[in-house]
């Protein structure tokens, strides 16, 4: 009798544990899916439904918790963490629904999520093991470094882990969207035009990938020559002949070629005191990696050495004949009596030949002098000429 009196505690220890077990036969909690890809700074909602099938019993407090962190005796309620009061939102209820949302969700965020619930009588309580695993990703685009114009390029958007709700990925040029639409960007013949920095991004979602620039590569386009020296060249002047083109990476070989023959490197060239010596075509030509291109001939530096024969001519010319002024034409210009270039002194009735000195003060003359009033002095001239050849 003493023995029973012993084991009966024991037994009624048994008899409860399996009453027990045969309610939670119809507690518990389901979670879908129970693992979540989310991207950073996203918001993940976890679907959650929970039963409880004793009758009588009624629910107290539902509430999520993180890694079966306790708090006391009880598990951590998260939404009277700091870090997660203004983030979380349950949108469930007690009846049958613990769905919960949780939003601008980062790396710090990726825990195990469980929920749990309690009722009306003390040692009814129930967490939903195992929980929601979370893993929050970013983007990351992967792009060849360098390609050459006309090459096929693939652009490819991707994730650390496969985002659980169906994602739409955006594209961006220079933080231009395009109009091309998944995780994707093919290029069939890549152009100079479409070099820049390239992002990614999903449909709905603030957060973008980090920028990568798209390098694309190509050979000089056709070199342009530029000419810098006095506005009349003549013999003696320096002339600088500049070339110039568009290639990339950057043309650092330039060579000069006077008809067919290499005179000089380097994208300026020189010529020092210009003479008829110098008259021909021109050409650079451009080098980079990609290629190389020729320019087209130049040969207008040599106008001014054609400018140079003309006016040696007119002196001879000039020379040669017995000039007088004609009333309301040109008059001679006598350098020491002239201090303003379009207003100077009139001599009458004064015939001879315009000296050395006088020519010289006139070519200095024309140097100032644009294009038009070039043609106008030497018209003028002319003009005076052929009046005293008619005398």
């Amino acid at each position: 009798m003493l023995m029973w009196l012993r084991m009966a505690p024991a037994l009624h220890l048994i008899f409860l544990l399996i009453i027990l077990r045969v309610s939670a036969a119809g507690w518990g909690v389901n979670y879908s899916p129970l693992h979540i890809c989310a991207l950073q700074n996203s918001t993940m909602t976890i679907s959650c439904t929970f039963t409880y099938l004793t009758p009588g019993y009624q629910i107290m407090k539902v509430f999520w918790n993180k890694d079966l962190v306790y708090n006391g005796v009880e598990f951590a309620d998260l939404s009277e963490d700091p870090e997660y009061s203004q983030r979380l939102q349950y949108l469930g209820d007690k009846q049958q629904n613990c769905t919960v949302r949780l939003s601008h969700v980062t790396k710090k965020d990726e825990h195990e999520y469980l929920f749990r619930f309690t009722v009306n009588v003390s040692y009814w309580k129930w967490i939903g093991t195992p929980g929601v695993r979370l893993s929050v990703t970013d983007l990351q685009l992967d792009s060849p470094e360098r390609v050459t114009e006309g090459d096929s390029v693939r652009l490819t958007c991707n994730s650390s882990c496969k985002l659980t709700d169906t994602p739409t990925f955006i594209w961006y040029r220079n933080s231009h969207t395009l109009t091309n639409i998944g995780d994707e960007l093919n290029i069939r013949s890549v152009s100079r035009t479409e070099a820049g920095h390239y992002s990614c991004g999903v449909q709905g979602q603030t957060y973008i990938s980090p920028a990568v620039y798209l390098n694309v590569t190509y050979a000089p386009d056709t070199p342009v020559i530029s000419i810098s020296g006095p506005a009349v060249i003549m013999s003696g002047d320096l002339v600088t002949l500049n070339c110039s083109s568009d290639s990339n990476p950057p043309a650092l070989n330039f060579s000069w070629f006077k008809e067919e023959t290499f005179v000089g490197s380097g994208r300026i060239f020189n010529i020092s005191k210009i003479s008829s010596d110098d008259s021909g075509e021109y050409k650079c030509r451009a080098r980079n990696d990609h290629g190389e291109k020729y320019s087209d001939p130049i040969s207008d530096t040599y106008a001014g050495l054609d400018l140079q024969s003309v006016t040696s001519d007119l002196y001879d010319t000039l020379t040669s004949v017995h000039h007088r002024p004609a009333e309301n034409s040109c008059s001679t210009l006598d350098p020491q009596s002239s201090s303003e270039h379009h207003n100077p002194p009139v001599r009458d009735n004064i015939s001879h030949k315009p000296s050395q000195q006088q020519f010289d003060y006139w070519m200095s003359l024309v140097k100032e002098f644009n294009v038009v009033e070039l043609q106008s002095f030497f018209i003028l001239l002319s003009v005076q000429i052929n009046r005293k050849r008619l005398q």
